[in-house]
This record gives C-alpha cells, sequence and structure tokens, in this order.
C-alpha cells in the first residue's frame, strides 16, 4: 500500500464514460493521481471530477499517448474505452475491431515502450460466449458468440503475450452485467441510446419510453426469462483500485478474475423492482429471443473474492435499481 504522497499516476482511457468515471471516483478516493483521456464519443466531460485532469483525445494515438506518459508520469493504466454494444458488432464489426483491438495494441505499445508496469483492462463476460454450465469460472472456455466478446477476448490474449515478453503485469476484470449508479449522484450510466435491461426499465418507469421488451419466456430458467449476474457499478470500481494495490504489491504476478456477486436475477425479476422502486407498472412486451442470448450467466466470484480484500457494499437488487432510478431522475430533471 502506498500513501498518497508516494501514490503514482494512473491513465484512466475512456475514463469520462460509464464505469471509467466511478473509477476515476473511487481512485481519486484512496488517493490515487488520476489522468483521464476520453475522446467524449460516449463519455461527458461533466462525469471528471475536480482536480483529475481531462484529455481529449483518442486512446489508439500513440504520440499522445507518449506525451502523456511523460508528462504525467503515468505508472498505471485503467484501459475501459471501447465500444460495448453487442448488436452493433455484428452490424459492424470493424468498428469492434478497431475501437476495441486496435486501440488496444496501439495503448499497450505505447505502455511498452514507456515502460509502464501495471495495466488493468475491463473484459467481459461476453467472452465466455453461451456457457455450458453456471456459475461461469474463469476457467471455462472462452468461445466468444459475436464481435464485442471475440474483440476483448483478442486484448486479454495480447496483454498476455505482451506480460510474458516485457517487464508489465495485468489484472484482466470480465464484468458481467453493470447496473446502477454512484450513491452520492455523481455519476451513472447517461448514454442515450443504451441497451441496459434496468437502464431501459428505468427509463420506462420515468415515462420515456412506453414499454420495455422481453426477449422471450421460455428459457430453463424458473419463469421463463433469461438470468443475469448484476453487479453495481460502485463496487465493480472498488473492484478495480483493490486490483491495482494488488498489482503494485506483486509486480511479477498477473490475475484474471470474474467480477459479478454469484447470484443471478431474471428479466422478469429485473422489472418487478423497477415496479417497486418506482411505484408504478411498466408495460412488459413479450418478444422472441435475440439470436445467442444464454438462459442463465452468473458469475463464480470465488477467485476475486479470495485474492484481493473486496467486500461488495452494494449487493442488493433494489438498491442497484433505486440508485439507477435516483440517476435517471436526475438526468431527467437536467434535459428539462
Amino acid at each position: 500500500m502506498h500513501d498518497s504522497a508516494t501514490k503514482p499516476a494512473v491513465l484512466v482511457t475512456g475514463g469520462a464514460g460509464y464505469i471509467g468515471s466511478h473509477a476515476v471516483l473511487a481512485l481519486q478516493e484512496s488517493g490515487w493521481p488520476v489522468i483521464v483521456i476520453d475522446n467524449l464519443t460516449t463519455g461527458f466531460r461533466w462525469a471528471i471530477p475536480d482536480g483529475v485532469t481531462l484529455i481529449e483525445g483518442d486512446v489508439g494515438d500513440m504520440e499522445l499517448l507518449a506525451r502523456i506518459f511523460k508528462t504525467h508520469n503515468i505508472r498505471a493504466i485503467m484501459h475501459f474505452a471501447g465500444s460495448i454494444i453487442v448488436p452493433e458488432s455484428v452490424e459492424n464489426p470493424l468498428k469492434y475491431y478497431a475501437n476495441n483491438t486496435a486501440n488496444t495494441r496501439n495503448l499497450l505499445a505505447a505502455a511498452v515502450e514507456a515502460e509502464i508496469p501495471h495495466f488493468i483492462f475491463s473484459s467481459t463476460a461476453a467472452t465466455y460466449g453461451t456457457p455450458d454450465k453456471v456459475p461461469v469460472s474463469e476457467e471455462t472456455p472462452q468461445k466468444p458468440i459475436n464481435p464485442y466478446g471475440m474483440s476483448k477476448l483478442m486484448s486479454e490474449l495480447m496483454l498476455a503475450d505482451i506480460a510474458r515478453a516485457h517487464p508489465i503485469n495485468f489484472c484482466v476484470l470480465r464484468y458481467f452485467n453493470v447496473a446502477g449508479a454512484d450513491p452520492q449522484g455523481r455519476t451513472g450510466l447517461s448514454t442515450a441510446g443504451a441497451t441496459h435491461l434496468i437502464k431501459v426499465a428505468v427509463e420506462a418507469a420515468l415515462g420515456q419510453r412506453d414499454h420495455v421488451s422481453v426477449f422471450g419466456t421460455d428459457y430453463a430458467t424458473p419463469d421463463g426469462t433469461g438470468v443475469r449476474d448484476y453487479i453495481h457499478v460502485s463496487d465493480l470500481a472498488a473492484a478495480h483500485v483493490l486490483a491495482l494495490e494488488a498489482l503494485v504489491a506483486s509486480p511479477d504476478e498477473s490475475m484474471t478474475m470474474n467480477c459479478g456477486y454469484g447470484q443471478g436475477f431474471s428479466v422478469n425479476q429485473v422489472l418487478d423492482a423497477v415496479d417497486r422502486a418506482a411505484g408504478v407498472t411498466i408495460s412488459r412486451r413479450i418478444e422472441g429471443r435475440r439470436a445467442g442470448d444464454p438462459d442463465a450467466v452468473i458469475a463464480d466470484n470465488s477467485k476475486i473474492l479470495a485474492r484481493l480484500p473486496w467486500k461488495p457494499r452494494y449487493q442488493d437488487l433494489d438498491l442497484i435499481v433505486r440508485h439507477a432510478l435516483a440517476w435517471e431522475q436526475q438526468l431527467q430533471a437536467r434535459r428539462n
């Protein structure tokens, strides 16, 4: 552990976006000096707190990265920047291989050149594809079923190869379904047209949508709707800070860990929770299954619980939904 006087600077890519902005707050609160690079295509300038430098630019721009690394004496990178919408990745795979894989390659090349020792990578349960069994452990075969998952898996493989060839250690965090918002209301999921179920549902609860589509009711789950492991974004951000501390403390060790609660909720259970939180009944429109949607995806999170002193603080579906709803109300007030 460093005291804040000696903590090295961290570059957060995509730090003006949903998960990145929560990680920036968590780093700042733990005394890490933070620099953000974000091209603001899906991020927001207002999401960057006071005391954090925002550099508007592209994470694939190696000359810019070299300048940032030198000017700010960066010693660690948290890499969030990228594209995350699965259906879009199927329609426009080249965008995903550019934003997620090629840009990560450039970022890693610049990091190796600058001899940056620590790298934390934002990965996804989508790298597992349709898992044969749940819960899903880190040893589950990675067989992505869409370009989004594949673009992230390729980045994971690159990281592992680079760490074998250069003095850099890494932590890959594979997220399950990230949801909720900062409990203090400082940031949240703000992108228009987001596809996350809880985001869509709270928009419907506040009258911004006239219904929520339920894609498939014939899954092999207790109520027939798909089951997912929802993790509060602030708990996820806390895991990143602890992962960084672990990398600094064990410079010869790299890690790959699932980020989830090990507990699943169905689409209907999520919508029921939104109904409770908002005091309304959302209109549910039953539609056909989407291609490639598994019945249930739940994390085996025993590894992160054993390796990091991570103690989730917001492991409660109703609480996650309340935080998401409160943030959506703030966004609505801002627009009106």
